[in-house]
Order: structure tokens, then C-alpha cells, then sequence
């Protein structure tokens, strides 16, 4: 289950919010690619030795493609200064029993500021909610809603389908100054407030950061087995449900391609069609980008209508969204393809991005 290595580090290659990069060495001198979080075991310097969970990295997992640093074993951090009196500082344990649990304070539990500001809260106040399936939706997403509404407060949820620690991901650590915060809910964690689950995060995400719109996805790592159910991205139906629940107004992202080499994932992605034509319950605004090509638009009219019938399928101008994306903070990339290489899935993002930022606030 876990391939253990030990190594030293021989070099620091880059630094972004909350992780650090490294070059290390094994003991017969291979090189490895690493990556530390420091806020969990300290911050690596050249020189020092490091135990590894390599398995990722040795099984040329994509997004993985790192080994861990589990602990500087010779030089371990302090405890936090919090740690005294657990309860006051919180007592959120999220990737629980694992053994880099980490012990935080929850934005909605009794020693927060907000506590008693979350224990009145009960809706979102019709507050535009974006699902998608895949982290690389979130920049695409954010350009569309900053295309018409360049004012608006967006916040986006980091859910547990992918990265568990939301430093993982340096396309946050690139928009952090285009969202008002990341909510990290359920055993995803390392956002600017955490949350145990995603109708807690969503309120905190309304009334504590005043959120005008909200953008929920997975972290960076998406699970998929090629079978109807077995995809982290059947998630994207409950948040439906969620974001309904709270009285917000759901805006479906569908996974769009006329790139993916996968059949299953060409035209309206089977993950799209199964989280909103079999796991929503509640009706969605599910968006399509104006001006597809036409072969492709004609496949995604068909996929989607069966799901006509429980969800509204919006038709979306597309005009100025292609400069939106290529004007965007940090660079577009999904599965490997860029923006030129996949228009049909960032235009996709896009445009729901733009049908929130249109709705009534």
C-alpha cells in the first residue's frame, strides 16, 4: 500500500502557498522529485533527510507525480502553539486516523468567531452555487464570472473527490488574489477556512465570506475507473443537492470535449451525465456555450435530452469569453491539453461561470 523511501534532500526548487518542491536523492543516488507541506512537517532544507511515500510517483501517477515528504525525521517542527489547550484552537480532525492528521479549527464550531453567526445561518440567500466535475474547471470558471461581473466576490470550495490539502494545488495558489477564500470541507484541508462539511462550507462561504457567487470542485487528482459510478465526480450531483437544500441556485459546469481521446468522455462526459441526470435530485441550470462546432453541438443537444426533464439547459453567448480565458491569472490545462487543445471544455466552464454572474444576486 505504501512504498516507503528514504532520501536527502539536495535541493529546494520552488516554493508556492503551502508547499515546497524539492530535488532529493536516494541512498544510491537517484533522484527523486518530492513535494513537502510544510505546515505539516516542517520546512526542508538541503541536507536533510526525508521519509518518502513514493508510490505515486514510482506508479507515473499524473497528478501525483511526486514522492511525499512523510517527516524531516531528524528535525521535527515544534508543536504549534496551540497545541496546550486543543479544544480552544479547535478540534477538527480532517484525513482522520491517517497519520498526518491534521487538528484544525472549524469556521462553524464552538471556539470559531463565527460560530453563533453559522448557528443562525440556514440559507444561501439564493446565492449562485457553480458545480464541475474536474479542478481545472475553477480558472475558467472564475474568468467567466469576472467577464460581466469583474466586482463580484467568488469563494470555491474545495471538496475531498481529488488533493486532500488545497496547497497542493498551484493554480489556487495563482487565483488566491481573485477569490474573497477557499473553504476546504470534508477531509480536504489548508484552505483559508475549513469546514466538516459542504453544507457548512457552502453557509460559510454566503456569511462569513460574503461570497456573491460560489465555485465547488474537487482538488487536483480526480479519480476515475472507467464505470458508471466509480469517478470521484459523482459528487458534483450531491453538491447539487447541497447548494438546493441551503436555498442557493445551482449552476452546472458539464464536462464538454471534442478532444478527449475517450469515447466515454467525448461530447457530454458520462461523469457530467451521471452527477446531474442520475445523482441530482434537485434541478439545476445546466449550461451549454453558444457557437459549438456544429457536429458537436448536435452530440451534446442529444446527450442532454433526457436530463431536460429535471434540469433547465441554458444556451449561453459565448462573445468575449475566448479573451476572458486567455487573459487568465494562471494557466489552463486539463488532463494534459491546453486551451487551444480542448476550446470546447475551458468555453464550457466559462460560460457557466457567466450564467451565475448574470443571476439575480
Amino acid at each position: 500500500m505504501v512504498r516507503w523511501r528514504t532520501a536527502t534532500v539536495t535541493a529546494v526548487r520552488r516554493r508556492w502557498s503551502g508547499a515546497t518542491e524539492l530535488d532529493v536523492a536516494l541512498p544510491d543516488g537517484t533522484p527523486m522529485r518530492a513535494l513537502a507541506y510544510p505546515a505539516l512537517v516542517g520546512d526542508p532544507e538541503p541536507g536533510d533527510r526525508v521519509l518518502l511515500n513514493a508510490g505515486a510517483l514510482l506508479m507515473g501517477l499524473g497528478t501525483g507525480g511526486y514522492a511525499l515528504v512523510v517527516a524531516l525525521p531528524d528535525r521535527l517542527p515544534p508543536d504549534p502553539p496551540q497545541a496546550v489547550d486543543t479544544r480552544a484552537a479547535g478540534h477538527l480532525v480532517k484525513a482522520r486516523y491517517t497519520p498526518l492528521q491534521p487538528i484544525l479549527l472549524g469556521v462553524d464550531e464552538e471556539a470559531s468567531p463565527h460560530h453563533e453567526l453559522l448557528a443562525a445561518a440556514e440559507s444561501l440567500d439564493g446565492m449562485p452555487v457553480v458545480t464541475a466535475d474536474l479542478h481545472s474547471a475553477l480558472p475558467a470558471i472564475l474568468a467567466g464570472i469576472h467577464a460581466d461581473a469583474p466586482d463580484a466576490r467568488v469563494a470555491y470550495l474545495l471538496t475531498d473527490g481529488g488533493a486532500l490539502p488545497a496547497w497542493f494545488s498551484r493554480t489556487l495558489a495563482g487565483l488566491a488574489d481573485h477569490l474573497v477564500g477557499t473553504v476546504s470541507v470534508g477531509q480536504a484541508f489548508g484552505g483559508d477556512l475549513e469546514a466538516s462539511t459542504l453544507h457548512s462550507g457552502l453557509l460559510a462561504a454566503r456569511h462569513v465570506l460574503r461570497a456573491d457567487v460560489a465555485i465547488v470542485a474537487q482538488g487536483p487528482g480526480n479519480l476515475g475507473t472507467g464505470t458508471r459510478w466509480g469517478f470521484s465526480g459523482v459528487a458534483v450531483g450531491e453538491a447539487v443537492n447541497a447548494v438546493a437544500t441551503l436555498g442557493g441556485r445551482p449552476v452546472g459546469s458539464l464536462r464538454i470535449s471534442a478532444a478527449d481521446p475517450r469515447p466515454r468522455h467525448r461530447g457530454v462526459s458520462h461523469h457530467s451525465l451521471t452527477a446531474y441526470g442520475r445523482v441530482a435530485l434537485a434541478p439545476a441550470d445546466l449550461v451549454v456555450p453558444d457557437g459549438l462546432d456544429p457536429a458537436l453541438a448536435t452530440e451534446v443537444g442529444a446527450a442532454l435530452t433526457p436530463l431536460a426533464g429535471r434540469h433547465r439547459i441554458v444556451t449561453v453567448p459565448t462573445d468575449g469569453l475566448d479573451a476572458a480565458l486567455r487573459a487568465a491569472p494562471v494557466a489552463l490545462s486539463t488532463m494534459g491539453r491546453g486551451l487551444d487543445a480542448d476550446h470546447a471544455y475551458f468555453l464550457a466552464a466559462a460560460a457557466a461561470g457567466r450564467h451565475a454572474a448574470r443571476l439575480p444576486r
